[in-house]
């Protein structure tokens, strides 16, 4: 096992990985922007060091950076969260140069899952279900209007190396394919170093439903259930809950297995998750993320797993310590992400947090970056914190998350704390009558 981990990240999962270390008996390492000298991983780590200015780029991004800093600190493994450096190849590779392990994939998975096409081939390979649309990367708009008109419109062309939203737009037919391709490619160029493009059919309501999966190096690979996270704005998840309401047994069945044939498959040694699209009672492959999720808690609560010490212990070279009869699902978990937003603008609200009251009680967890008195950067992504209830069945938990919204106090700052009040409240949630895409016209219904 590891002597001293250093984490690569910061807020709430970088104070997540500090108490998981801790727990193993396994010292940490934080790293930490100048802004951010005050936060709680730094003040919670065994040592910590600061890694530069504020913006991300010449901090939390800079890989020479982090890596002088757990070279300095004798740190024997780096745990990079999410976000920032966690699916970056050139990071784990130059991590392993250095000696150190890298929790996280292998250089070659997170090569085959970082690109949406090479996932959707080792999909194929594994005998997922897929969207119809192109095979490839697409050489011309030519080629995206051939493929368009054999598969049918309404399509969404995709950039092959996006994520979190980016690089994705629906078309309806050939004058607006072709008007958009170059535009697309050139921005996607933009955003990730590369400008290939592919086409989807476009499905009009799909949920989005998630497996968690593991897998280690001796061939085991299993599941943990699901999550479904379709409340999403603008591609972001704002709400999540496990296992996923209103699936078919079997359904449910089917895509679990699926998701533990691609880890099977693809030789897949760590935690990660595997994504779906659901429609009706059809689901396709969507992508792999090849790290833990901002989610994970709700997996945690329904399956009594410990995802961040099992991330670890993997990374250490340890078989599989529960086989798939192991993980029970026992009740129904929910998790709303409180982001320091104005509720309805959804503008960034930096600032400091004159008051802070963590709601609690039975069934309720918090993770949170902030405290009072704490400051929310500018810089960096607006998630403050995340409230995570338990409880025997949905029902139960929904009222639960009610009490814990309703306790949950945070001055100073906006958040989006009102929304998720109104959000749990709303008949469409509790009736699970939503999709990826019915959040942002329940947003527009309430201007």
């Amino acid at each position: 096992m590891f002597e001293k981990v250093l984490v690569a990240n910061r807020g709430e999962i970088a104070l997540r990985v500090v108490r998981a270390c801790r727990d193993m008996g396994i010292k940490t390492v934080a790293v930490y922007s100048q802004c951010d000298a005050a936060s709680l991983h730094v003040r919670f780590a065994d040592e910590a060091i600061c890694i530069g200015p504020a913006p991300a780029l010449e901090s939390y991004l800079s890989i020479p950076n982090v890596l002088s800093a757990a070279d300095i600190t004798g740190a024997d493994a780096v745990h990079p969260g999410y976000g920032f450096l966690a699916e970056n190849q050139d990071f784990a590779r130059k991590v392993a140069d250095h000696n150190m392990v890298f929790i996280g994939p292998s250089v070659d998975s997170l090569a085959m899952f970082g690109d949406k096409l090479s996932a959707k081939e080792a999909a194929r390979q594994a005998g997922l279900p897929l969207v119809p649309g192109s095979a490839g990367v697409l050489g011309s708009a030519d080629d995206a209007a051939r493929v368009a008109k054999e598969v049918g419109y309404p399509m969404m062309l995709k950039a092959a190396a996006g994520g979190g939203g980016k690089g994705m737009r629906v078309v309806e037919d050939e004058a607006q394919l072709r008007g958009v391709f170059e535009l697309t490619s050139a921005e996607s160029m933009a955003a990730f170093g590369n400008g290939a493009l592919f086409l989807e059919r476009f499905l009009p309501t799909p949920r989005h439903i998630e497996v968690q999966v593991a897998g280690d190096a001796f061939g085991t690979a299993l599941h943990f259930a699901e999550r479904d996270c379709s409340l999403q704005r603008r591609h972001q998840k704002l709400v999540e809950e496990a296992p996923a309401p209103n699936l078919s047994d079997s359904l449910r069945t089917r895509i679990r297995e699926a998701a533990v044939n691609l880890v099977a498959d693809s030789g897949y040694c760590t935690v990660g998750t595997v994504e779906f699209l659901v429609q009706e009672e059809d689901f396709f492959f969507l992508e792999v993320n090849p790290r833990i999720q901002v989610e994970h808690p709700v997996t945690e609560e329904v399956t009594g797993a410990d995802l961040i010490e099992l991330q670890i212990r993997l990374a250490a070279g340890e078989a599989m310590p529960m086989s798939q009869e192991d993980v029970k699902v026992q009740g129904h978990a929910i998790e709303v992400r409180v982001n320091a937003e104005h509720p309805k603008t959804f503008v960034p609200s930096p600032g400091t947090v004159t008051g802070y009251h963590v709601a609690g009680g039975p069934g309720v967890r918090v993770d949170s970056g902030i405290h009072e008195n704490a400051v929310v950067q500018p810089y960096y992504d607006s998630l403050a914190a995340k409230i995570i209830v338990h409880g025997e069945n949905r029902d139960a938990a929904i009222r639960r998350m009610g009490r814990a919204l309703h306790e949950c106090v945070v001055e100073g700052i906006h958040t989006t704390l009102p929304l998720h009040r109104d959000l749990l409240a709303s008949e469409a949630f509790r009736e699970v009558r939503f999709h990826t895409r019915w959040l942002e016209g329940w947003l527009e219904e309430r201007e």
